[in-house]
């Protein structure tokens, strides 16, 4: 066989195979700004059960609050809302972001009471 058959053999495969399913990939979907499968819903992160678990988060950005050497960013995904804590520098209010980080516990005892956060370090 040919190299010039080969590559015609190897096209009209690819061609077919993409012609069977979908033609976006699973996880891509831009009408709702799905990136991956792999997102974790916010109100699925608890605290105690995830503890510096890897977990990608999706959400628009509500709040920003800048701190030494980094940002912290409150991202909302309908599901719920949590602080996203990263370096980067680049995300205002309303844009969409999502996040791979390590889920953190900051307790918060004050008065008998527990007003500890849950949040996302990248």
């Amino acid at each position: 066989m040919t190299n010039f058959n080969r590559l015609g053999l190897t096209f009209f495969l690819v061609v077919g195979l993409c012609s069977c399913g979908k033609l976006t990939p699973p996880g891509l979907n831009s009408g709702n700004f799905r990136i991956g499968s792999n997102i974790t819903p916010i109100r699925d992160i608890k605290p105690g059960k995830d503890d510096s678990a890897t977990v990608y988060v999706q959400g628009k950005v509500e709040r920003q609050v800048p701190l030494m050497q980094r940002w912290a960013y409150q991202i909302n995904d309908s599901s719920g809302k949590i602080w996203v804590v990263t370096n980067q520098t680049d995300l205002a209010e309303g844009k969409d972001m999502v996040v791979k980080g390590k889920v953190r516990y900051k307790s918060i005892p004050l008065a008998g009471k527990e007003f500890g956060e849950i949040y996302v370090e990248e």
